[in-house]
């Protein structure tokens, strides 16, 4: 055990055991006046402390207070201290096409509020500002002073500089002199692009001085018109100029390894600007230090001097059956603040789990504050388990934590309920949206605040599409089973109407043979008849018989030349169908013995590929349609 302070003790113990060594041997001034048998005769008994005891009791107070300012401590070691920081030059265009007012109030002081939004989010890292328009200028060197940074960026307007148009070669040249770094120099350029469309000697000049450009668009495309201090608007040949922002800048930052953002109203762009400077910018080292570091132990004699300054102030008797149990409860006293001393280290953890929570190192984090939860469960320490939990994507877990804290401080209650909402959102699941939702409200009622209630409106969108998604949904699924029904509908009345048609050929058929039976039934009763009258009759029949071959000889000869006529007129019909079937392009190419061939095959009626084709689509002709 060592004292930080020991030059205490030095010059404070001395004059105390001085004092009070004074005290206990000094004499009453009735002492001085009465011997000692006539003070015990004048004394009235009493079952208080004596005045020597509580002059006693004082002095242990007073050592006690004395050796707890000498601060006595336990030395548990060094540790070493680094101070880092990122160096951010930035860039501030002030011509006089950022007087543009297509964003509010205007480009240049939207650009300032920017600027300055920055200097308030980056408290470690030193950053400087440059001015440029045609020339530039170096308006504040890299400096932790973010007051005089600041101060020295509201001043800048477009007359600070009285030579008008945007070169940025001339501004990457002052970067480069203004950062003495062999590494790579960060720049944040806030323009509206000017007028160039080409920026390949800015690239190259950045890519040969290691600067690494990261571009804030200032402006939109629409423009607008520039106004001048007396109302009128600049004009370019008798006509007004419409300045807009030129996003060929984004070349500049994209190709020499940074970052390209169009600006907003809010912080955001300029927050997730911060955030993609951090991503690419290596911290540089400025100071280390090794601190000592130490368990304190004042305590242990600041609370023994407490509680003596009790007993020296109470009445206490000096009774054998009150002071028993007096000191019975003093050991017990002593016994329990040990116990409570022990509490009280707690802090140390305390500030550990923050110096790594602070160091990203979540997991450790965790772990501490989940060891001091089962000492005291306090919503502090849940609120912290919920944020360790958070950072390392354990959302679910991180719910329950913020639930279990339940703050008094209604400020302290409006962060929790946010980063609940936080929380269920990353859960990504609809139902948990809605509880985020909830969780929102609740902080909005408390306090308002405009990131929370942008993030309530953006979870309201999403749940409003997600609703829209399912009524489509349900929506094609109705009109898909009533496309099917109907579908069902139409094929059942199609098999019915073919079953019906197949029931009806088959009675037909049916009737068709009974038709033909009862013919050749008749046929055979009448030749019977024939019979019989034949065989009585035979005369009758020669002669009718010989009639008769010479009717059928004369039938047969005509019905040959009708035969014959009527081959000829179906060889004519079959030419002119086959010359219906063939395109005219073909009819033209065919040759002889190829339309001998094919009367051939139509004469011996043989359905070829084609002709069936042809025969069930008919062929239309087109005067239009080209040969091939």
């Amino acid at each position: 055990m060592s004292f930080l302070h020991p030059e205490i003790l030095y010059y404070m113990l001395p004059p105390l055991v001085i004092l009070f060594g004074l005290l206990l041997t000094q004499k009453t001034q009735q002492e001085s006046f009465f011997s000692p048998e006539v003070m015990q005769k004048l004394q009235v008994s009493v079952n208080t402390l004596t005045l020597k005891a509580r002059n006693a009791l004082f002095f242990l107070i007073g050592f006690l207070m004395i050796i707890a300012l000498a601060g006595p401590v336990i030395d548990e070691g060094k540790i070493e201290i680094k101070a880092k920081s990122s160096d951010i030059m930035i860039a501030l265009d002030i011509s006089d096409s950022m007087l543009g007012e297509d964003l509010y109030p205007n480009r240049l002081a939207l650009a300032k509020q920017k600027a300055l939004a920055l200097l308030k989010l980056a408290k470690k890292d030193r950053i400087g500002v440059i001015a440029f328009a045609k020339n530039s200028y170096l308006v504040s060197p890299l400096s932790f002073d973010h007051d005089a940074v600041a101060f020295l960026l509201r001043s800048l307007d477009t007359n600070s500089i009285t030579e008008k148009g945007t070169n940025f070669l001339s501004m990457l040249e002052v970067v480069d002199e203004s950062i003495h770094n062999k590494e790579k120099k960060y720049l944040l350029i806030l323009s509206d692009g000017g007028d160039s469309k080409d920026f390949s000697q800015e690239i190259a000049f950045a890519k040969e001085h290691n600067i690494v450009i990261f571009v804030l668009g200032i402006g939109t495309t629409k423009g607008s018109p520039i106004k001048r201090e007396d109302g009128s608007f600049i004009k370019y040949k008798g006509s007004v100029m419409i300045s807009k922002l030129n996003e060929n800048i984004q070349a500049l930052a994209t190709q020499t390894g940074g970052v390209y953002i169009q600006t907003v109203n809010a912080d955001t762009d300029i927050k997730a600007m911060l955030h993609e400077i951090e991503l690419h910018s290596k911290k540089k080292e400025l100071k280390s230090k090794e601190i000592k570091r130490y368990i304190p132990l004042f305590y242990y004699p600041l609370g023994m001097a407490l509680l003596l300054l009790l007993i020296a102030t109470s009445s206490m008797s000096k009774r054998k059956s009150v002071s028993v149990p007096n000191l019975f409860v003093l050991f017990v006293l002593l016994v329990s603040f040990r116990d409570a001393d022990a509490g009280l280290l707690d802090f140390m953890d305390l500030e550990e789990a923050k110096d790594a929570y602070s160091a990203k190192e979540y997991k450790k984090a965790e772990s501490i504050y989940k060891e001091y939860e089962q000492k005291s469960q306090k919503s502090e320490i849940y609120y912290n388990i919920g944020n360790a939990l958070y950072k390392q994507g354990k959302y679910k877990e991180a719910v329950e934590a913020y639930k279990q804290a339940k703050f008094t401080d209604k400020q302290e209650r409006a962060e929790n309920f946010a980063n609940l909402g936080n929380a269920y959102v990353k859960t990504n699941n609809v139902k948990n949206l809605e509880k985020a939702v909830e969780a929102y409200k609740e902080s909005l009622k408390i306090k308002e605040d405009k990131e929370i209630r942008e993030n309530l409106e953006a979870v309201k969108k999403f749940l409003e599409k997600e609703k829209q998604k399912k009524e489509q949904n349900k929506q094609k699924k109705n009109s898909d089973s009533k496309d099917s029904k109907k579908d069902k509908s139409k094929e059942n009345k199609q098999k019915q109407e073919k079953s019906q048609k197949e029931n009806k050929d088959q009675k037909n058929q049916e009737n068709k043979e009974k038709g033909k039976e009862k013919e050749k039934s008749k046929e055979d009763k009448e030749k019977q008849k024939n019979k019989e009258q034949n065989k009585s009759d035979a005369q009758k029949q020669q002669e009718q018989e010989a009639k008769k071959r010479e009717q059928e000889q004369k039938k047969e000869k005509q019905s040959e030349a009708e035969k014959k006529k009527n081959a000829a007129k179906e060889l004519e019909d079959k030419r002119k169908d086959k010359a219906e079937c063939v395109p005219k392009q073909m009819q033209n190419k065919m040759s002889d013995e190829e339309e001998k061939k094919w009367l051939k095959s139509l004469s011996k009626q043989q359905s070829t590929y084609l002709y069936r084709l042809n025969k069930q689509s008919k062929f239309e002709e087109n005067e239009n349609e080209k040969p091939w």
